[in-house]
């Protein structure tokens, strides 16, 4: 399975060209701007000062103007058009797995590059933090491709390139970067397998939605559901492969598959997220597009 790499990143811009990130609101939003927000907006800013007149708010006079011209003064705000998004990715070495077409790790990367150049072409702006094996980067918001290109730098130099064990709470310790740089009115897509989800991190996701909007994308691939099929397999990391009959492991198999669907189900209800479930099987641009374009006739 190839990995993906710069130029198909880049080439997913013309994947984007007609697909909107505003398609699905949160029915808790409230309408500021071009843009709808889980709480008051993405803020305002600085736009000009202008002599006071009778009506304006008296907390917005420029006192230091006032003070060298000689007569009231105030500053003008004007909402922000462009709409922080940031995408939350973990490319964790778990996600070195696929049976499929593709690895989990090339459904992260492919998903989070086609909708970074939705957002950007939707006039966002757009930011990351992408949790690698052993090194997280962060990239502020930025507009237009100022804001994409970077990012895919960063998806393709951080993706795993063989396999190891998972790196421990690399999910939960992305989360704790974002919280404080993501503002108000923020758009936020977390790319994961969700493979761990504990109670620690709980708060800090509800701290999240509770001043941003969220959306999940869950990469799974589809043995992780169903289970190995009858038969003896060798199972696991190169040297420290175990021997497996498929019949006897697949009930607890399933059942681990079940507790994890269970605890996405539970943070997606808990912060008001919808989840998106992408597989190994299907093509990133087709299922994406699809949903898409499905939520953008509903809306």
């Amino acid at each position: 399975m190839s990995l993906p790499d710069l130029p198909e990143l880049l080439a997913l811009r013309a994947t984007a060209k007609g697909l909107s990130l505003e398609a699905r609101r949160a029915a808790r939003s409230v309408a500021l701007g071009a843009h709808h927000s889980a709480q008051r907006g993405r803020g305002l800013e600085f736009q000009e000062v202008r002599q006071y007149v009778a009506g304006d708010d008296p907390r917005t006079i420029d006192w230091r103007v006032t003070a060298r011209r000689g007569r009231p003064h105030t500053k003008v705000f004007r909402e922000e058009r462009e709409r922080p998004v940031w995408l939350l990715v973990d490319l964790n070495p778990g996600l070195y797995f696929g049976t499929r077409r593709q690895l989990k790790s090339a459904v992260v990367v492919r998903a989070a590059a086609l909708l970074a150049w939705v957002a950007a072409l939707g006039g966002d702006r757009v930011g990351a933090v992408v949790a690698g094996a052993a090194e997280m980067r962060i990239l502020p918001p930025r507009g237009r491709e100022a804001g994409v290109l970077p990012l895919l730098g960063m998806l393709f130099d951080l993706q795993p390139r063989a396999p190891a064990p998972p790196a421990p709470r690399a999910l939960e310790r992305a989360l704790q970067q974002l919280l404080p740089l993501a503002r108000p009115g923020s758009l936020v897509l977390v790319f994961s397998d969700f493979a761990e989800l504990g109670a620690s991190a709980r708060d800090a996701w509800s701290a999240l939605a509770a001043h941003t909007s969220c959306r999940l994308y869950w990469v799974c691939d589809p043995l992780e559901e169903r289970g190995l099929p009858d038969g003896r397999f060798r199972a696991g990391l190169p040297e420290q492969l175990r021997r497996l009959d498929g019949m006897r492991v697949r009930e607890p198999w399933r059942e681990l598959w079940r507790r994890r669907t269970a605890q996405i189900e539970t943070l997606s209800e808990r912060i008001a997220a919808p989840v998106t479930r992408l597989t190994t099987s299907e093509a990133v641009e087709q299922r994406l597009g699809a949903e898409l374009e499905r939520a953008g006739a509903r809306a």
